[in-house]
């Protein structure tokens, strides 16, 4: 029976409509989808795949990370 694990997800939305999400757990996920639903959808489906590439060639499943998120503001 598959082990079941959860690992945050970061929604950027898009000024064009749409949501880009990136994992950071999984450096490597970056997937987007044209609203909420379709974007988390594609995240899961590209964390499963990750993940099952990691399993099959004995590499590490990373535990979730939990970035921080911080503001910075610049002259320009």
């Amino acid at each position: 029976m598959p082990v079941r694990r959860s690992f945050t997800v970061i929604l950027e939305p898009q000024p064009e409509g749409g949501y880009t999400v990136l994992v950071p757990a999984f450096p490597e996920v970056i997937t987007e989808g044209d609203d909420e639903a379709s974007a988390l959808a594609n995240a899961e489906e590209a964390i499963r795949a990750v993940v099952e590439f990691r399993v099959a060639h004995g590499l590490e499943i990373p535990s979730d990370a939990s970035p921080e998120i911080r503001r910075v503001t610049v002259a320009a």
